[in-house]
């Protein structure tokens, strides 16, 4: 299911063909953002950067940043993370450049003191970038020890960087310094067992993210259709394995979130298009998976779930469907328990590839990888229902999209 080679040397991954098929016309036909970038360096903007923890505070007056993130070896795609800003109250997205200096930028995450902008270069010699958000300035990248690094998160104690090794199957760990700067890693795990799944060629880490409680950290792996459960060792950044969790064979987990209750998460699976509510004990980091559930996509064409989320409130979860082209809508039930397929909703665009919330909750965007879109919706706090927020945005390659 994965070639195992990078689009700029001579491959093309999975994960990038699954995006590209059908899409060539479209990213080609979209423009690229207002403001084209400027030079060889990063593009001035007139946006200053969050103040520390400003992405964790509500609604704020006046346009905040967004980065979007692409593939830059590919044909129509960018030439590094874009810049924008959008406002908070209409959805309304604008252009402001583009920040080059990092290749292949198709994942991005922040720093909780929001001073640090983080993204995966995302080619056969994986690694991952730290780009500090005052002036742009990228302090530098260190290799994940794998290869196509797709997800990145920061641990909530600000002191370390967690990776998904896509193509080699792996997860790694790297310590955050006070000026935001990457160290070198401290942890590499590959995963070897069980074996993969029908239809695979190997393991696929696909994701790696804290527990609400903070006392595990969790990777979500397509190709074994698992997700392995650790302990960080906060102190050393290394990593012990206490638990892992299987799907029904071939199910392809591609993407875990929580509950903000702690003791349930929820589980897109890409390959046999569906999802399932898991449960989760904070004490030993075990997760328990329960029965697949539809994913709401018609069947008129072949659906790969890419991510879901949970409202701030926990009332509501939202999954975004390539293929079928839309975002399902549940209504969360029994504390967390149960997911209640309500509806699904146009997104606007072709291939929704990742998801998220503004800051307050009361925008999603979603990053359209195909049409070369990020379309942002309005979100109902009472019912949960989304709403389109005008004409998407155009962004070469839209793969990911962070509001802060």
């Amino acid at each position: 299911m994965s070639s195992g080679a990078d689009a700029s040397q001579g491959g093309w991954s999975r994960r990038r063909f699954l995006g590209a098929l059908g899409g060539t016309a479209a990213v080609v036909a979209v423009p690229a953002p207002a403001s084209a970038p400027a030079g060889p360096e990063s593009t001035p903007v007139a946006t200053p950067a969050p103040a520390p923890g400003a992405h964790r505070t509500g609604r704020t007056a006046g346009p905040r940043p967004l980065y979007l993130g692409t593939y830059t070896s590919v044909d129509g795609g960018g030439t590094g993370i874009g810049l924008a800003t959008y406002d908070p109250a209409t959805g309304r997205i604008t252009g402001a450049g583009t920040l080059t200096g990092v290749a292949d930028p198709s994942y991005l995450a922040v720093h909780p003191d929001g001073r640090t902008l983080y993204a995966v270069d995302e080619r056969t010699a994986g690694a991952v970038t730290a780009v500090r958000l005052a002036d742009r300035k990228v302090l530098g990248s260190r290799s994940t020890g794998g290869a196509g690094p797709c997800h990145l998160s920061v641990h909530p104690t600000g002191r370390w960087l967690l990776s998904a090794n896509y193509t080699s199957g792996s997860v790694a760990v790297h310590p955050i310094g006070p000026s935001g700067a990457l160290g070198e890693r401290t942890a590499l795990v590959q995963h070897s067992s069980p074996q993969p799944g029908p239809g695979q060629d190997g393991p696929h880490a696909h994701q790696f993210v804290t527990s609400p409680d903070g006392g595990h950290v969790l990777a979500v792996d397509l190709g074994t259709d698992t997700v392995y459960t650790y302990r960080l060792d906060t102190t050393k950044g290394t990593l012990t394995e206490v638990s892992q969790a299987h799907t029904r064979a071939g199910a392809g987990p591609r993407h875990l979130t929580f509950h903000p209750g702690g003791k349930y998460a929820y589980l897109a699976n890409e390959v046999d298009d569906t999802v399932a509510v898991c449960a989760y004990d904070p004490a030993t980091g075990a997760l328990s998976i329960g029965d697949p559930q539809s994913s709401g996509s018609t069947g008129d064409t072949t659906n790969y779930p890419a991510q879901i989320l949970v409202t701030p409130n926990g009332s509501y979860a939202y999954l975004a469907n390539r293929g079928d082209n839309t975002l399902a809508r549940y209504a969360v039930e029994a504390d967390g328990a149960r997911l209640r397929l309500l509806d699904t909703v146009p997104v606007s665009g072709d291939f929704p590839r990742q998801i998220a919330f503004s800051p307050d909750g009361t925008l999603l965007f979603t990053a359209n990888q195909r049409s070369s879109t990020v379309s942002v919706f309005l979100v109902d706090g009472a019912t949960g229902q989304l709403r389109l927020a005008g004409a998407p945005f155009a962004s070469p390659v839209a793969v990911c999209a962070l509001p802060l």
